[in-house]
């Protein structure tokens, strides 16, 4: 796990993971490198892991079933652990989930490490339970996630439908972190993804600096519901350490 203290930027390669302690008032930015992006999400209050994103209360509060500009990630009491400032897409998979070592093996073929090394197909959940045990956690704690840059929404028949060529290289959005997180991340394919070839699709991550929320800010305003989610994390910074937005 890494402590933030300045600007920093890396890739994180096809298959693969990372994870880090992230303060409030920091700035995220993911670009994908190449088309076909997909970076799976898990977030966690850095002081009490026990709080960590809700996506139902995500949802429901916000009207939505996708991500975009002026939504925010919500966790399971009611605050918000960070919200979305820049979007180049418009849409973002909340209702996915993550790839399994079972799912991996019969999309794409059995691979193992010991005998393709690195270049073995490594699944969500896998990548996860590493990263998650790197943090002080373990597997039980695995919750929803946020699949940035895929498109999957629900047809009339209630059937998935995966986007194809919705993410193009280039493509980005940007987190604003509104407390202190834990940020685990996993480079690997969208379950519902239909390729049978396992996507090999770097992406950036950019982490620096962010503004004070002004009062015109936009993931402020985006719902009335948004506001006093923004006032809960305020009064929580205020009375467990004293800080300010």
């Amino acid at each position: 796990m890494n402590t933030l203290s300045s600007v920093i930027s890396k890739i994180i390669p096809p298959g693969g993971k990372w994870s880090g302690k992230i303060s409030s008032r920091k700035q995220i930015t993911f670009t994908a490198l190449e088309d076909g992006a997909n970076v799976s999400l898990l977030l966690y209050n850095a002081h009490d892991p026990a709080e960590r994103y809700n996506m139902p209360d995500t949802l429901k509060a916000q009207h939505t079933a996708h991500l975009t500009k002026g939504n925010v990630l919500m966790s399971d009491n009611g605050r918000i652990l960070a919200s979305i400032v820049e979007d180049s897409l418009g849409w973002h998979d909340t209702i996915s989930g993550y790839t399994s070592r079972a799912l991996t093996n019969q999309k794409y073929g059995i691979t193992t490490y010991q005998k393709q090394r690195n270049d073995y197909y490594r699944s969500g959940e896998e990548n996860f339970a590493v990263e998650l045990f790197r943090n002080g956690l373990t597997a039980r704690d695995l919750s929803p996630v946020v699949n940035l840059f895929s498109k999957v929404y629900c047809d009339h028949e209630g059937n998935l439908r995966f986007v194809k060529q919705h993410s193009q290289k280039g493509d980005t959005i940007t987190l604003r972190t509104e407390m202190d997180l834990i940020l685990i991340l996993s480079n690997t394919p969208n379950p519902q993804n239909p390729e049978k070839t396992y996507p090999s699709v770097p992406v950036q991550i950019t982490l620096g600096e962010s503004e004070p929320i002004q009062a015109h800010d936009h993931c402020l305003n985006y719902r009335p519901e948004n506001r006093r989610a923004f006032e809960n994390t305020w009064e929580y910074a205020l009375l467990s350490k004293g800080g300010n937005r």
